[in-house]
């Protein structure tokens, strides 16, 4: 898949997560850290408030970031994201998307936040690699791709 770097990608959580969190048991040839930190490093990101609040609760539970870290992470993503909220619009979309694409309640919020930024890449590993959603809008899991496939 060769992406357009000039396209805005929206990254959900759990890519974020594996750029922070070292996993001694990834075997992959190329770990999965590894393309994490390369997607994470793209231009023209964007996430929700939803992702920031994730990534911030679960590095403070399952890394033992403290508020220190928590607070230079949520500099660098506002410096390099553009942080969308979770507007009624948001949850508006996400109802209608949660059932016509079979999303659970928290992936359908991300899959509108993505859409209504105008995203056409979303890189996540938990939701349906290949779906297209809207016409507009891609699901991309980068752990199921060949390393030189992206960007």
């Amino acid at each position: 898949m060769n992406v357009d770097e000039s396209q805005q990608s929206f990254i959900d959580s759990n890519i974020w997560l594996y750029r922070f969190i070292i996993n001694p048991r990834d075997t992959n040839a190329i770990p999965k850290q590894q393309i994490a930190t390369t997607i994470t490093n793209y231009q023209n990101i964007l996430i929700s408030t939803q992702v920031v609040n994730e990534v911030c609760s679960n590095l403070i539970r399952k890394a033992g970031f403290n508020n220190a870290k928590i607070q230079i992470l949520v500099e660098e993503l506002a410096l390099n994201c553009e942080i969308l909220p979770v507007s009624i619009e948001t949850l508006q979309s996400a109802v209608k998307l949660r059932v016509q694409y079979l999303l659970s309640f928290w992936d359908s919020l991300i899959v509108a936040s993505a859409v209504l930024g105008g995203a056409s890449i979303l890189y996540s590993e938990d939701m349906q690699d290949g779906l297209i959603v809207k016409n507009t809008l891609q699901i991309v899991n980068p752990f199921r791709v060949n390393s030189n496939d992206l960007r």
